[in-house]
């Protein structure tokens, strides 16, 4: 079996079956324990840190203890690949491109074992939301999809993946009028968004390519119920950046989140459709606007791309555009927070409901607006809500392997609590 097939073949296995996984992945151990290092095979490893693990934790001490948990299963140099400073350039080293280890740092999911993979996804079932398709089980679905993607460009269906390389100009897209003004009948190449990373360490070798086995998860910081730091977890088409401080979450964003292909079947008769829930609420908001609200909420721009993608930090527009919330009817503003909502579904549930809060009192002060058809279906549609915090794009691009259909790009914001306010980008 070649080295590709092989690889595919534990990435499915690795990633198959979201229900059960979801249901039984449990910490081990009774009150405050250290779980075992991980045991290698072949050259002996150094052991690493223990970490204090507590299975009776609650809300952000709960996901310390998965995080720690997790580390106890890494030797002494997986767990130097995975812990990293918290600073500016680790945070900010994301991408939605298939370029690996060279454009996110942290741990790859590939070099694991499956015990440690089993508890690298604990921490994101106990970070993340529960609701059906977000959270937790929407970011399992995204790393299925890019195991479709993987197999349908080895079945020769698709071309090769894109590398991402940081040989590419960084600055060729650092201008957001640069986005905003492309072609939207250009074929979608997934062309770099950002600026490479630091070269912060990496858990891989550094290749690209499509499959769950080239995820990377890194905690910039020291994970702590009283500290600041960073859950980074992250490959194509998926970026989650989740900031704890003194035992809150502080920011949960940016979260980038795409995919291709938009729906599957899988062998067992299961159907995905991961950004469904995402795109159908934008499609209800739109679908009330009247005629006349539409034309209020019509950009001039056109888009192949979301506008605050990686290495665009801070760079909101100076003037919002669209049709403001204000002038809505009751109804539609309603549909404008269930819009909003599938994104920060994605982190926590009592983070989710206080974000709820924030950008129901902001409402008012919050503008629609869209660019190409309101459809979702065709390259070059997009929609936009951005208010005073919240900020929200989904943009319909043409696929890269799946040719002949359309893929989604899309991006949750905030103005003021993007990195949980560490950083200025001003």
């Amino acid at each position: 079996m070649s080295k590709e097939r092989t690889r595919q073949a534990r990435s499915r296995r690795t990633w198959r079956g979201i229900a059960g996984v979801a249901a039984g992945v449990v910490l081990v151990g009774g009150g405050f324990v250290a779980a075992n290092a991980a045991t290698t095979t072949g050259d002996a490893k150094k052991a690493g840190v223990h970490y204090p693990v507590n299975k009776k934790a609650g809300g952000v001490a709960a996901v310390v203890s998965a995080a720690n948990a997790f580390l106890n299963t890494l030797d002494a140099d997986q767990q130097a690949a995975t812990v990293l400073d918290f600073s500016q350039a680790n945070a900010t080293s994301w991408s939605n491109l298939p370029c690996g280890s060279s454009c996110r740092p942290g741990i790859q999911t590939g070099s694991l074992s499956d015990a440690q993979l089993t508890a690298l996804k604990n921490v994101l079932k106990v970070a993340l939301g529960t609701g059906k398709d977000t959270g937790y089980e929407h970011v399992l679905q995204t790393l299925l999809a890019d195991d479709q993607l993987a197999s349908a460009e080895s079945s020769g269906s698709g071309p090769s993946a894109p590398s991402g390389s940081t040989s590419a100009d960084p600055s060729a897209s650092a201008d957001p009028s640069a986005t905003a003004s492309a072609d939207p009948s250009a074929t979608a190449t997934d062309a770099p968004t950002g600026a490479p990373p630091s070269g912060a360490p990496g858990g891989g070798a550094g290749g690209g390519g499509y499959g769950s086995d080239i995820y990377f998860m890194a905690f910039l910081g020291t994970p702590s119920a009283d500290g600041t730091w960073q859950l980074h977890f992250g490959g194509h088409h998926l970026a989650v950046n989740i900031t704890y401080k003194d035992g809150k979450v502080s920011g949960a964003s940016p979260f980038f989140t795409g995919v291709e292909p938009t729906s599957w079947t899988a062998e067992d008769g299961t159907t995905y459709e991961p950004l469904a829930n995402f795109r159908d609420g934008l499609l209800k908001l739109t679908s009330s606007l009247s005629t006349e609200q539409l034309a209020k909420a019509k950009l001039s721009q056109s888009f192949s791309d979301v506008l605050l993608g990686p290495g665009e930090d801070g760079q909101f527009p100076a003037t919002k555009e669209g049709i403001k919330a204000s002038s809505l009817s009751p109804k539609q503003k309603k549909l404008v927070l269930e819009a909003i909502h599938p994104w920060i579904a994605d982190v926590d549930d009592a983070t989710a409901k206080q974000l709820t809060k924030t950008y129901a009192r902001e409402l008012d002060e919050t503008f629609v607006a869209y660019s190409g058809g309101t459809g979702l279906d065709t390259q070059g549609d997009y929609v936009r809500i951005d208010g005073p915090s919240v900020w929200v794009e989904f943009v319909c691009q043409n696929g890269f392997v799946y040719q002949g259909k359309v893929h989604y790009h899309t991006v949750y914001r905030d103005h003021t609590r993007d990195y949980g306010s560490e950083f200025s980008f001003s």
